[in-house]
């Protein structure tokens, strides 16, 4: 199951997640972020069983 999430992002960082939606790559804001924070996690798992 989904939730929803309210954060607080600069500005920049928003005008450069609306250029990866404009490049097709992702389907909405949720999706580029989901994305990311499974990568992150992913990277942290791999870093701890080193």
């Amino acid at each position: 199951m989904k939730q929803k999430l309210s954060i607080t992002i600069k500005e920049e960082k928003i005008k450069q997640l609306e250029a990866l939606l404009r490049g097709g790559r992702f389907r909405n804001k949720s999706h580029t972020v989901e994305y990311s924070l499974n990568k992150l996690l992913e990277s942290e798992k791999n870093d701890k069983s080193i």
